[in-house]
């Protein structure tokens, strides 16, 4: 049976790992940096394992301390649920939220509403991460997740709700058209430099055309000049003339309207991938979760997204 000051550990640790020191987790806790300092050492006295890589300017969790981190943060969340159980009437957004974003879009499309709604709430402490590739909210206790993509049949424990699709175009800066000309097929893309997203294993994403049938998409794989593992690396990649891309609207738009890129083949734009919201079912019922996903609902659906 755990005593309460085992739970005052976890707390103290928790705001360290958070904040990354124990001058600003004593700021929070309003205790002093000797007692945050001890509070730690007991603790990786009575778990037997250092938690913390420590350096002169940032506290860093070991693996051990990240393993211990994932259990401790899912212990205070089921801490705050039954609270709020308790307290019915408690309607204001506060405590620890976990968010993940995909990098480039969630970085221009979705960080923004999420600071104007942190802004609103003095009492929330959200955790904001940036992962393109796939995460299980349920394994990392993620709370809120926006997804570009995503399985065909979401987990029983999960909530899901759509917020657009992707429109892929293809683009290219004035200055190369102006060098190789603009291409006037699909085929003419084959004697074309183009810019290509570099995959971590080595390979390059393929690109995406209509097919001859509604619905259908047909995948060929292009041999770029340069490949960038990185959205608004492509964008630079193409604003330095070094060929054409595959890109989405929500990330070119604004380079569209200035003139600084042109769409090439109108008529080769498709819908890409899905777009939505996640978030674990189990903790849809708290104030946070709830009005922030309204939140972004509202603000993403459609404009931010197409």
């Amino acid at each position: 049976m755990f005593s309460s000051e085992r739970l005052k550990g976890i707390d103290v640790f928790v705001t360290v790992a958070d904040l990354g020191s124990f001058t600003a987790a004593s700021e929070r806790l309003n205790l002093s940096i000797s007692a945050v300092s001890k509070g730690i050492a007991r603790l990786e006295s009575r778990l037997g394992a250092r938690l913390f890589n420590r350096t002169t300017r940032r506290m860093a969790l070991t693996e051990a301390g990240q393993t211990f981190y994932r259990t401790c943060t899912a212990v205070l969340s089921d801490l705050e649920q039954v609270e709020l159980a308790l307290t019915a009437d408690q309607a204001e957004p506060y405590g620890r939220l976990r968010i993940d974003l995909p990098a480039s879009y969630g970085r221009l499309h979705v960080l923004p509403l999420v600071l104007a709604f942190v802004k609103q709430h003095p009492r929330l402490l959200p955790h904001v991460s940036f992962t393109d590739r796939f995460v299980d909210p349920v394994q990392d206790g993620i709370d809120i997740v926006v997804r570009i993509g995503g399985p065909d049949a979401w987990p029983a424990a999960l909530g899901h709700r759509y917020i657009g699709a992707q429109r892929m175009i293809f683009c290219a800066a004035p200055q190369y058209l102006a060098q190789h000309g603009m291409p006037q097929t699909a085929d003419d893309l084959d004697q074309h430099q183009c810019v290509g997203y570099g995959q971590t294993d080595g390979l390059v994403g393929p690109w995406y055309f209509k097919g001859r049938q509604a619905g259908d998409m047909e995948r060929r794989i292009m041999h770029p000049r340069i490949a960038v593992g990185d959205g608004e690396g492509e964008v630079m990649a193409v604003l330095a003339g070094l060929g054409i891309a595959q890109l989405p609207t929500w990330l070119v738009q604004c380079h569209l309207d200035s003139g600084a890129m042109i769409e090439v083949l109108p008529p080769l734009a498709t819908d890409g991938l899905p777009m939505n919201l996640v978030w674990l079912k189990s903790r849809e019922g708290l104030p946070k979760v709830s009005a922030l996903l309204d939140y972004l609902t509202a603000h993403l659906t459609p404009a931010g997204t197409l």
